[in-house]
């Protein structure tokens, strides 16, 4: 099965990589760009405060890979009892590869039926402890062709986990570590894109965001005969109101990704 991975293009090799050993053909057609924000002085105030944080929530990988490696030389996370946040798999992967203590990360277990603010808010609600500040790490949308001159500094992402913090009385601060735009793609990826639309291929699409993008780059395309595997609900919606005819759910869990592909041969 021809399968097109749309996640950044750092996180796409991992993937087309699984998906070939698997024995498919694997296709990377980045629907997010990604970038550091150009100033981060907000980051490293962030870091100074540390110890004061009750906890630090990470929104995605890439926040924990941005915000990291702005971490202060002698800083040891485990020194502090902040706890890191995360809502799945891939986002407490890279905490562990940064070195965070398993002890210190709280995210929704292995077995749960969905990854989100919802599934992570279950688990630590009755934890959080009033008048304690939480920050939210997350990125921002840049909106022009010019990245030092977009950056919107509120950021986007975990809204509804942030109105749960203030609804149980937790200040909510935020730090944005890097923005997301749309790809540029070449006149080849553009080919690809239009004739994965309608050739069998299979999208996985893990961003409400990257299809936007994608009915962006392709605005006249008819996705009537295209497919895809969605790993949120949200984002399933988003496909079928772009067109996609038929269209898979799944964990953003590689086994259950790969158990939805062969679901669909």
């Amino acid at each position: 099965m021809r399968v097109v991975v749309t996640r950044p293009a750092s996180d796409a090799a991992t993937w087309v990589a699984a998906l070939e050993a698997a024995g498919h053909s694997a296709l990377s057609l980045p629907l997010i760009d990604i970038a550091a924000v150009p100033n981060s002085d907000a980051l490293d105030q962030a870091w100074a405060q540390w110890p004061q944080w009750q906890a630090v929530m990470f929104v995605s990988a890439q926040a924990v890979r941005f915000f990291l490696a702005r971490q202060p030389p002698g800083l040891q996370l485990g020194m502090h009892p902040t706890r890191c946040w995360a809502t799945g798999p891939g986002t407490r992967k890279a905490l562990l590869q940064a070195g965070v203590p398993p002890s210190l990360i709280d995210s929704p277990p292995e077995t749960a039926g969905q990854f989100d603010s919802e599934a992570l808010w279950q688990g630590v609600t009755s934890s959080v402890r009033p008048g304690v500040p939480v920050l939210i790490v997350r990125g921002t949308e840049a909106h022009s062709a010019d990245p030092q001159l977009a950056v919107d500094h509120t950021g986007v992402g975990r809204d509804w986990l942030s109105q749960q913090l203030l609804a149980a009385r937790v200040p909510v601060h935020y730090v944005v570590v890097y923005q997301r735009q749309a790809p540029a793609w070449t006149p080849a990826q553009s080919t690809q894109a239009a004739r994965a639309a309608s050739d069998g291929s299979v999208w996985l699409l893990s961003s409400s965001q990257a299809v936007a993008h994608l009915h962006h780059s392709l605005p006249q395309q008819d996705w009537s005969r295209a497919r895809c595997i969605a790993t949120h609900a949200r984002i399933a919606q988003a496909a079928r109101e772009v067109g996609f005819a038929e269209v898979g759910l799944s964990r953003p869990v590689l086994a259950d990704v790969m158990a939805s592909l062969e679901s669909l041969a």
